[in-house]
């Protein structure tokens, strides 16, 4: 199995890169027929679960690791 990698980019969505299934909360797939996605975290987006880029201007997060 191919590992899956996600990235929460800077001021923006979580970047999900490989192969994927992706459900809502009943268990209903949602289409995804791209090798990678954007996934909304700052709630803006009117395709979510997907970004839309609503977030620009509106979001600031940036994960990093604490050490």
């Amino acid at each position: 199995m191919n590992q899956i990698l996600i990235t929460p980019l800077d001021n923006g969505p979580l970047l999900v890169k490989g192969p994927m299934v992706l459900q809502d909360a009943e268990g209903n797939p949602f289409p995804v027929d791209k090798p990678q996605v954007g996934l909304c975290r700052c709630g803006h987006s009117a395709r979510k679960p997907f970004c839309d880029g609503a977030h620009r201007g509106k979001f600031e997060d940036c994960c990093r690791v604490e050490k």
